[in-house]
């Protein structure tokens, strides 16, 4: 079956009339295509840092967990995803599954000893971490950095993620690095890596620089203030502040970075899965113009990872919705249609 979608299309809202040729978009009529949905339409929803397959961490992944994870992802709209980071080498399936997202990953995470948890990751010396690191990301496209973890963990120097950056560079990769630290965020963007993963404590000097070399920020804003709801009963000491401390600048840093036009990217970080929209009101809560924290889990993190939006020859991905969702962002959880490689997922077919 040939489907059909016409409507607003955002990000630059003039009315197109969209045949799915295949898995491509194309504005040449095609004879008896069905006219699935109409309304304002979005290239695919992105969660751009989002870990599934693991119910727990440290444990492995789990192939039936995976898929069960990456169709909450499809309920919710997103038609990509990224994971800086999984619990194994992810099945052959990944990102090509017709029916779950199409997805980039940088396979297990890269810490230092001593740092990261248990059962999760690979760890490497400072002297091989460039060459592990190439060498996944020319397997995968992306290779993940854990540049730091606990309160008084040393962070990664600088002059070690700069040849990490270099020696992925170099095979056409790119590098996310893990930052919650100033010392951490610092190396990052210093390094010139391409995404600076949470940045928590990250210095606001520091996104002019970010802005000029293309690095882009994802804060995974929602996932922290969820966890610091739980802080209450915590001992109070310098654990405490550090997360307190951290999680109360980080709205603000998001919105100081949007304002610097640092790419900021919608991430939901760990479970529960399917929560993109979540994150996106919190990204506009902080101060994020609608049209921006819409894009930053829409076009904008397409045009990033490499796809385009709705345009003739654009992979044939797509979300209506019955009104502009930038004027209500609660519109996020109601899609009318969710269209992934050419075919309508959501609602099914049947139902």
């Amino acid at each position: 079956m040939v489907i059909r979608i016409r409507g607003y299309a955002l990000p630059h809202g003039e009315y197109v009339d969209l045949y799915a040729d295949g898995d491509r978009w194309t504005t040449d009529p095609v004879p008896n295509a069905e006219l699935v949905a109409e309304g304002w339409l979005l290239p695919g929803l992105v969660d751009a840092h989002t870990h599934p397959g693991a119910a727990e961490p440290g444990d492995p992944l789990d192939e039936d967990l995976l898929r069960d994870d990456l169709r909450l992802h499809v309920d919710a709209g997103v038609t990509l995803i990224r994971s800086p980071g999984l619990a194994g080498q992810p099945p052959e399936w990944f990102g090509t599954d017709p029916e779950l997202p199409r997805a980039s990953h940088a396979g297990p995470w890269l810490a230092q000893r001593g740092q990261f948890f248990d059962g999760w990751g690979n760890r490497v010396e400072h002297a091989d971490l460039p060459g592990v690191a190439a060498a996944q990301a020319k397997r995968s496209g992306w290779a993940k950095i854990i540049a730091d973890w606990r309160l008084d963990d040393e962070a990664v120097p600088v002059d070690v993620l700069t040849a990490v950056a270099e020696a992925v560079h170099g095979v056409g990769g790119r590098v996310a690095v893990h930052t919650q630290h100033a010392a951490g965020s610092t190396a990052a963007v210093r390094a010139g890596v391409d995404s600076v993963e949470h940045g928590m404590w990250l210095d606001q000097d520091l996104l002019p620089d970010m802005a000029a070399k293309g690095i882009a920020l994802t804060p995974t804003l929602s996932g922290f203030q969820d966890m610091v709801t739980g802080l209450g009963d915590r001992p109070d000491g310098p654990a405490k502040d550090w997360l307190l401390g951290g999680t109360e600048a980080h709205g603000p840093l998001v919105a100081a970075a949007a304002e610097a036009r640092v790419l900021v990217l919608a991430g939901t970080d760990s479970r529960p899965h399917g929560q993109v929209a979540t994150e996106v009101r919190a990204l506009a809560a902080a101060g994020m113009r609608p049209h921006d924290a819409l894009g930053a889990a829409s076009w904008s993190a397409r045009e990033y990872l490499g796809l385009k939006g709705l345009e003739p020859g654009a992979p044939a991905d797509a979300v209506v919705y019955a009104r502009d969702p930038r004027t209500d962002l609660g519109l996020l959880a109601e899609p009318l249609a969710v269209i992934l490689r050419g075919r309508r997922v959501r609602p099914s077919v049947t139902g």
